[in-house]
């Protein structure tokens, strides 16, 4: 039930504490799992004290169990091992403090862990974390690497060793967090989203000289791989391990095998970039000396054609074809014109010898009717009638006279 205070009306700090210590009783006995970071058996105390963590949240409790509930587990159980406890939630009213009293501690085994962390990957992988279009590539040249690796670590030398002796020039931004343990996950969060932050950083290299299966853990942590999934920069998973594989890998855009190998990942070599630059430069002189001298041939080639070597040879015979040419249509020509004149003199003397005029010229006349018509006999000339005569130098009429001879007078 909710309690109803006020101001003028507050609960005093014993009932706060007594009702909270109720509602924590009625929860009962739970499983609860984490990780073991402080263990305390005093010589002859009959109770143990743990304080349990959550590996991947910043969050812990005392648990405190009786030795006899202890040292059944005593021998495989360590500070530092992943446990499973039946407890029972109390709430220490003197002092306002929460603890878990143990009633059954279960160690937490490798092939349980693997189990669990199968379960996890397929959980994940019907997501779509570890899908490879998610994947994206590497720059080309980072100009500032983001590094997330233990302090003053072997990965940490190797990566910066080897990336630098591949490119001098090449900067980092370097996180130092704890890489194993209880507080691993959060601090190894926390740097990525700090890197990733950062728009100058263009990779974070996350780097690992290797371990067991329970020192990898914290690289297979949910809240790990969706922080890295949710990374705007390119991540490289660099735990230095070949038999296991961590879920970091399958989120990760690349995977190297340890932090040696990234560092030839994510920086180019920069004897191997100046051989490839003075290879294509000879590649490319080779090529543009082969097209000159290709083109050197042809033009050498065309040069030598006569009509290069003497270019008015061509203009100055085709101006003899066209003189001859000129001529033989002028010669054809007169000819037409003199046999066309030829045949007009011809056609003129005909047509000459052949016109009336011509007859007319010889003495001869016709002798017309008024109605036009030519006459040909003497019945076409009545007596009386009147003629036109028709002679070479004109026209005149005349009269037909009736007599026995037929005379015309005019």
């Amino acid at each position: 039930m909710a309690v109803t205070t006020s101001a003028e009306n507050p609960l005093p700090v014993g009932d706060v504490s007594r009702l909270i210590g109720g509602w924590i009783d009625r929860l009962g006995a739970v499983w609860v799992e984490g990780q073991i970071t402080q263990l305390s058996r005093r010589p002859g105390a009959g109770v143990v004290f743990l304080t349990l963590r959550d590996p991947s949240h910043d969050i812990s409790v005392g648990v405190t169990c009786y030795r006899q509930v202890f040292d059944t587990v005593s021998d495989v159980v360590t500070e530092g091992a992943r446990v499973v406890v039946l407890a029972k939630p109390e709430w220490y009213a003197p002092r306002g403090q929460l603890s878990l009293r143990a009633t059954e501690i279960r160690p937490v085994g490798v092939g349980e862990l693997l189990a669990r962390l199968e379960r996890l990957k397929k959980s994940l992988a019907a997501e779509g974390l570890f899908a490879l279009d998610r994947k994206r590539p590497l720059p080309f040249l980072p100009q500032l690497i983001g590094l997330v690796c233990g302090r003053a670590s072997a990965a940490e030398r190797d990566v910066l060793e080897n990336a630098r002796h591949r490119w001098p020039a090449v900067r980092f931004e370097v996180r130092n967090v704890p890489v194993q343990g209880v507080h691993a996950v959060p601090q190894v969060v926390g740097a990525v989203q700090e890197l990733d932050a950062l728009d100058e950083v263009d990779v974070i290299v996350v780097a690992r000289g290797g371990g067991s299966v329970e020192d990898l853990l914290p690289f297979s942590d949910e809240a790990l791989i969706r922080t890295v999934a949710a990374c705007r920069t390119p991540v490289v998973s660099a735990i230095g391990h070949e038999p296991d594989q961590p879920l970091l890998d399958l989120v990760a855009d690349l995977r190297a095998s340890t932090p040696t190998d990234a560092a030839k990942k994510v920086v180019p070599d920069v004897g191997e970039e100046l051989e490839r630059v003075a290879q294509l430069r000879d590649r490319a002189r080779r090529s543009v000396a082969a097209f000159v001298d290709r083109e050197e041939r042809g033009l050498a080639h065309a040069l030598a054609r006569p009509v290069m070597r003497d270019p008015h040879k061509m203009v100055d015979d085709r101006a003899e074809q066209l003189t001859a040419l000129v001529d033989r249509s002028r010669r054809t020509l007169g000819h037409l014109l003199d046999r066309a004149s030829s045949e007009l003199t011809h056609t003129h003397a005909r047509v000459v010898a052949l016109s009336p005029a011509a007859t007319l010229q010889r003495g001869y006349a016709v002798l017309q009717r008024d109605d036009g018509h030519v006459v040909r006999a003497p019945a076409d000339a009545p007596d009386g009638a009147r003629l036109r005569a028709r002679v070479a130098e004109g026209e005149f009429e005349v009269q037909v006279v009736a007599d026995q001879t037929r005379k015309v007078e005019t």
